[in-house]
């Protein structure tokens, strides 16, 4: 039986220039027979429990998820059986509902914050990099930043909300440089206590609160890598509660990350082991949530700076391990390194995408300027 099922990960994998027990980057290694079995019939979670087992092996994880993806092979494998029981219990359940809107924070933002400031940049922005011009991770992420700041002309003293404000990184930075005051609001427990340590003495405020009970005007609203929690059943309430808290004249930034097609799930082994509820939105997705509530003034993708974002995440966990290791177990070792780099080939491969949309409640009189 492992001799036909071998035959036939051959076969598929062939599709996509990867060969097993190959000499290239990307050619994979079979460290056990039940491998076959395990990725064909399970999938996506299949072949990722499997790698997090140490069933198989890739000296470039990034290269071999950018030639599969590419192939689209991840369409023609698994099981039947498992695809309908998976997505239909997310068609049938709201998981993004509030009872369960703080998991993903317990389960994934906390974790450790040694973790994150070990592999972020000096600023602990987890969302991706602007790289026009910028030559390392802590210029991607401030141009980022300041980019997200002119995009919606901020002007001293005004107030701006933050929805799923992370570490503090954006409210830091327009506080100190723009000089407007920011609430904050997130899901997750360590990271609010440490924002506000790294925000201290700053006209900025964080919350732990779920979005849905905001109930205030501001001047602008920004919310950054936070759309992909919300889930297709919540977008438009998500929209509603933004279009009351902003005020008539004032812009509202969406940064995403966008799929290039509508799905009511996310991938089955980020959603069980990285991101649980999570899912990404397509633009028709986005564009139905929004439509008689906000007019759409710009839609900038830079989703190709992802991959480089997650190359230089990836390098930093790598390079701090030796002091993580003894609170991290090698299992999520592997776990966290085949997060990284098969979200890096994801985004290489053009299979995902990062927009940063920009809406207003009437449209800008005269016209908005795109800024890049």
């Amino acid at each position: 039986m492992s001799s036909i099922l071998k035959k036939k990960a051959e076969k598929i994998l062939a599709q996509a220039d990867v060969k097993i027990d190959g000499d290239r980057p990307w050619d994979i290694v079979v460290n056990d027979e039940r491998f076959y079995k395990r990725a064909l019939l399970g999938g996506s979670l299949g072949l990722g429990e499997s790698y997090m087992d140490g069933w198989w092996d890739v000296k470039e994880l990034d290269a071999f998820f950018f030639k599969v993806l590419r192939a689209r092979l991840n369409e023609r494998v698994g099981s039947l059986r498992e695809k309908i029981i998976f997505y239909g219990v997310k068609v049938l359940v709201n998981h993004q509902s509030k009872t369960r809107a703080f998991e993903v924070g317990e389960r994934h933002y906390d974790i450790g914050n040694d973790l994150y400031q070990t592999m972020l940049d000096k600023r602990m922005t987890y969302t991706c990099g602007y790289w026009d011009k910028a030559k390392t991770l802590d210029e991607a992420q401030e141009h980022k930043l300041d980019l997200i700041c002119r995009k919606l002309n901020l002007q001293k003293g005004q107030r701006v909300l933050d929805i799923g404000s992370g570490w503090g990184s954006f409210a830091k930075y327009a506080a100190k440089k723009y000089g407007v005051s920011v609430v904050g609001v997130t899901i997750s427990k360590e990271q609010m206590v440490l924002a506000r340590k790294l925000c201290d003495g700053l006209p900025v405020e964080f919350r732990l609160q779920d979005y849905r009970d905001i109930d205030e005007k501001f001047d602008h609203i920004v919310s950054v890598g936070m759309f992909e929690h919300v889930g297709y059943k919540n977008y438009r309430t998500y929209m509603k509660v933004a279009e009351r808290c902003l005020k008539d004249g004032g812009l509202f930034l969406l940064h995403t990350i966008g799929s290039n097609k509508s799905v009511v799930a996310t991938d089955p082994w980020i959603d069980k082991y990285i991101f649980p509820n999570g899912m990404l939105p397509s633009i028709k997705q986005i564009s139905g949530a929004i439509e008689n509530l906000f007019v759409v003034e710009d839609w900038h993708n830079f989703g190709a700076d992802y991959d480089k974002t997650l190359m230089f995440w990836r390098a930093n966990f790598i390079k701090h391990w030796p002091e993580l290791k003894s609170e991290y177990s090698e299992r999520f070792y592997r776990m966290w390194n085949y997060y990284l780099l098969s979200c890096a080939g994801s985004f290489r491969a053009r299979e995902n995408q990062l927009w940063q949309i920009v809406l207003s409640k009437n449209g800008v009189e005269g016209g908005y300027r795109a800024v890049r």
